[in-house]
């Protein structure tokens, strides 16, 4: 039998206190056992979101994570603070990561480390920009992007580790990616990760993700699942997008 599909939700700088309940609590009472559901929230609601979904199917997680156990590093979080909450997952090398607060390649290998030690499943983004890809560099970047992830880990912590295609392009701005692109990078990063010996690890996409293209998003070959960003918000729309991942 297949795995279930995983559909992760990125909150990104989103939520209050009182918006928080309200979701949490619809996404609890709407969630089955057959999808495997986690949202990612801001550190301030880490507690929140385990209080709230604590015996539930939902999985809760950060969006990011410091390299670095403890030390001088004012603002940084680290892997095990975020275990002190119970975070099952982790985003690492999301392209707003990379793009605004330079995030280099090796940077975001040495947090994928961190919260793999720590027993925390890093979700790895990897994606092309606009102009990279019109220059005809998507494979170069995503497949340069994910080795300097996987040379530096464990086999274990390759066979547990997610990667998460996100063209930058397709983020928040409402265009997915075509059911072709997204074949061809999924096909591409998979025979990357069998080469590492991970070929078991699962692979999302991301990148305007809603309920009207889930379905035939996570149907393509080599989708094991979605990391979704606005549509996460909405408790309704992100329960469809699960209900997709059913069918």
């Amino acid at each position: 039998m297949a795995a279930a599909k995983y559909i992760v939700g990125n909150w990104k700088l989103h939520g209050s206190v009182q918006e928080n309940a309200a979701r949490l609590a619809a996404l609890k009472a709407g969630c089955r056992s057959d999808v495997a559901l986690a949202v990612c929230v801001p550190f301030p609601y880490l507690a929140q979101a385990q209080q709230a979904l604590q015996g539930s199917a939902i999985a809760w997680g950060a969006q990011n994570v410091s390299e670095h156990a403890k030390g001088a590093f004012t603002g940084e979080v680290s892997a095990a603070m975020l275990t002190d909450f119970g975070c099952s997952c982790v985003i690492v090398g999301h392209s707003e990561r990379r793009s605004l607060y330079g995030e280099d390649d090796a940077t975001v290998a040495r947090k994928v480390q961190a919260a793999a030690a720590a027993g925390i499943t890093p979700i790895v983004c990897v994606g092309e920009t606009l102009s990279e890809r019109e220059r005809g560099e998507t494979a170069q970047v995503v497949t340069r992007q994910l080795a300097a992830v996987l040379v530096h880990v464990s086999t274990e912590t390759k066979r547990h580790m997610v990667v998460a295609y996100e063209p930058v392009w397709a983020i928040g701005t409402g265009l997915a990616a075509s059911e072709e692109d997204v074949r061809e990078v999924h096909a591409l990063l998979r025979e990357q990760l069998e080469r590492a010996g991970a070929a078991n690890a699962r692979l999302l996409y991301g990148g305007s993700v809603k309920a009207s293209n889930a379905k035939t998003l996570l149907n393509i070959a080599n989708v094991d699942g979605a990391l979704v960003g606005g549509a996460s918000l909405n408790a309704e729309e992100f329960l469809e997008i699960a209900q997709a991942a059913r069918a």
